[in-house]
């Protein structure tokens, strides 16, 4: 068995290893959102069965940018030295998309945060993220596992 989820993708699919330290952020914010993504549709899927119409909703709230920029700015302070350079560098990256419903300001945070969040997963680091993830509940005041 490999050592992390994406290892695990990488062996099932012989693709080899690559340094995430080259990546743009803008790639690292790509598999970023998506990880984030799949959190929380599985926190939401695990409390119980619920009408799939309100589970899209609550996880559409949680991961829009609005919310992320929210998340990102409650927990700045609690980011690695590390984490802090991979959210500067995603926040600072010319995305070629616009929020529907979001600031320029909050996209760019969004981005900065899904930037760390998939730094962290291709990193092979699953406990920091959930660990984000968990701050990023209690701190943002996230209405998710109630």
């Amino acid at each position: 068995m490999a050592a992390s989820l994406n290892d695990y993708f990488n062996e099932q699919f012989g693709i080899k290893e690559q340094d995430i330290r080259t990546f743009s952020p803008l790639t690292l914010a790509y598999i970023g959102d998506a990880i984030f993504d799949v959190i929380v549709r599985s926190i939401l899927v695990n409390k119980g069965n619920t009408a799939v119409n309100k589970l899209h909703s609550r996880a559409s709230s949680i991961v829009k940018a609005q919310t992320q920029s929210l998340i990102i700015r409650t927990i700045m302070d609690d980011l690695t030295d590390e984490e802090k350079e991979i959210y500067r560098r995603g926040r600072n990256s010319k995305p070629h998309t616009k929020a529907k419903n979001a600031s320029t300001i909050e996209y760019l945070d969004a981005t900065g945060f899904e930037a760390v969040m998939g730094f962290l997963y291709l990193k092979g680091d699953m406990d920091r993220v959930c660990e984000i993830v968990r701050l990023a509940i209690e701190k943002a005041d996230l209405d998710i596992l109630k």
